[in-house]
């Protein structure tokens, strides 16, 4: 009953109760704070402590925001900024590494909830299931053109990107977008074609609009799911899937990347508390988004997801117009 009544409610709500309490206790803090004071510690080297409440904080955005709609990275660049987190410049190159490492909690959540799919790919993996082998296949496909343009352009990206101002009109435009498709995609419930059916040229074509999702804002899964079921003529629930399986091995590599570039660093400037109490948050709230999520959708269509973007781009684009806070 009481996932019922979960569901029933929309997750537009749902973030946006989530985003308005967090900056109301953002100004909250910075209104009773002495202005001589900085929010955070420091370290000797200059990058700041990390509390245990800004690590669950962090968990629950990344964890609630990875596998919707909406964009993790750009939640994130805002909820830093509402904290005030990340004011120098080796506590914004700790952070950065730190808010990609915590994605492992989204990892074992998708995990938890498709286990039987990834042991068919995993079995596919040893030739023991043709479905499994072929759906690896698909993933590898899609997964590749952003691991090509993210390791020639992530750099750039980090530099021009990771900002509120571009994230913000990420978010407009993805908003803008959903609008405009989301009546074409009201038949692909029962209209599109199962997984088990996806070519390796659709995977293909997912793979090459998943690109746009280096842009911060733009979301991983919108797109995904997007040109699954409007490119590759996937069932929505398909796409769905795909899009979560997909979104496994792209934040496994690129977890697994910073974790062996920085996760040194990192526990050297934030020690290990905080980063499980952030990836056990991340855990918790990935598992409760994804499942509502696959509920949701089951009744209802991306609408509220088009206006919430829309709504929080505007937001954050006066923010940084006001000067308002650390924007």
């Amino acid at each position: 009953m009481m996932m019922r009544q979960g569901t029933r409610r929309t997750i537009l709500g749902i973030l946006a109760a989530a985003f308005i309490g967090l900056l109301a206790t953002s100004s909250a803090m910075a209104g009773g704070r002495d202005p001589a004071v900085p929010a955070q510690a420091s370290t000797a080297d200059g990058a700041e402590e990390l509390s245990a409440v800004d690590a669950v904080i962090l968990g629950v955005v990344e964890g609630v925001t990875e596998y919707l709609p909406v964009s993790s990275t750009g939640h994130l660049i805002v909820t830093e900024k509402l904290l005030d987190l990340g004011r120098t410049d080796a506590a914004k190159e700790a952070l950065d590494s730190y808010t990609v490492i915590i994605q492992v909690g989204a990892i074992l959540a998708v995990l938890a909830i498709y286990w039987r799919r990834v042991l068919d790919v995993v079995q596919g993996a040893i030739g023991k299931n043709p479905d499994g082998r072929r759906l690896l296949f698909n993933i590898l496909i899609a997964f590749s053109p952003a691991v090509v343009l993210g390791l020639a352009f992530g750099d750039t990206i980090d530099e021009h990107l990771l900002e509120p101002t571009p994230v913000a009109l990420a978010w407009i435009v993805g908003g803008i977008v959903i609008l405009a498709v989301v009546s074409r995609m009201r038949n692909a419930r029962t209209s599109g074609v199962a997984l088990e059916a996806l070519t390796y040229k659709g995977a293909a074509v997912i793979g090459l609009v998943q690109c746009l999702s280096l842009w911060p804002g733009v979301s991983r899964s919108l797109v995904t799911i997007i040109a699954g079921v409007l490119l590759a003529r996937l069932s929505l629930a398909a796409a769905v899937e795909f899009s979560f399986l997909l979104g496994l091995i792209t934040l496994t590599g690129a977890t697994a990347l910073i974790a062996a570039k920085d996760g040194s660093a990192v526990i050297d400037v934030y020690g290990t508390t905080t980063q499980l109490i952030g990836i056990i948050a991340a855990l918790v709230a990935a598992f409760a988004a994804v499942r509502g999520f696959v509920a949701y959708l089951n009744r209802r269509d991306l609408t509220s997801f088009g206006w919430y973007r829309i709504a929080i781009g505007v937001v954050t684009l006066i923010l940084v117009a006001t000067n308002a806070g650390s924007f």
